[in-house]
């Protein structure tokens, strides 16, 4: 294991990464999280399956200082909140993940929230800054936001296609950040 990222066991659960994800310096991944092929975690990001479990799919992104977290099983919801994020995922710098569902293609913008019991379907996107309150659910090709966020409009073919472009250049360049930082090993 790298000595720049934390990969903690809790509750006899370890966290595991796929051998093609980039996990970059300074994460702290810590329980029962899944972590798929060609996905990036970036630097500095606290994803915690300590109380239920975290699932990030192939090729989806966690940009830089976000937290994931999930939430407990309990009398009114007996299956607790896990926080499943699908394939092509985007997720902008510092959002706050908690106890949701995205589906592929999903897009949540920096500085977002986005709390207990929501779901972003398939080609939704929730706008920077936004917060989505519990239970909330986006529909795909909807663009949600505001605090609280609401509906705003339907998106675009070329929206869509653009968010996809931004997959593929995080797949790109997770690469080259592993490159770098494996280049960089025993330096400085």
């Amino acid at each position: 294991m790298r000595s720049d990222i934390s990969l903690i066991t809790i509750n006899g659960k370890t966290p595991r990464i796929d051998p093609s994800a980039f996990i970059a310096p300074g994460c702290r991944i810590i329980g029962d999280v899944t972590i798929g092929p060609d996905a990036s975690v970036w630097y500095n990001c606290v994803i915690r399956g300590d109380v239920n479990r975290v699932v990030i799919g192939a090729r989806s992104n966690v940009q830089d200082g976000t937290v994931i977290h999930c939430d407990s099983p309990d009398p009114r919801h007996p299956d607790g909140f896990a926080t499943l994020i699908g394939d092509d995922v985007l997720i902008g710098h510092m959002a706050m993940i908690h106890g949701c569902t995205i589906h592929d293609r999903g897009f949540v913008g920096l500085s977002t929230t986005v709390m207990n019991g929501c779901v972003i379907e398939s080609d939704g996107m929730l706008a920077a800054g936004a917060l989505l309150t519990p239970g909330k659910r986006i529909a795909g090709r909807q663009l949600w936001g505001g605090r609280p966020a609401a509906y705003m409009r339907d998106l675009t073919d070329a929206a869509l296609a653009e968010m996809q472009l931004g997959v593929a250049h995080y797949v790109r360049n997770a690469r080259a950040h592993a490159q770098a930082i494996a280049d960089g090993a025993g330096k400085g």
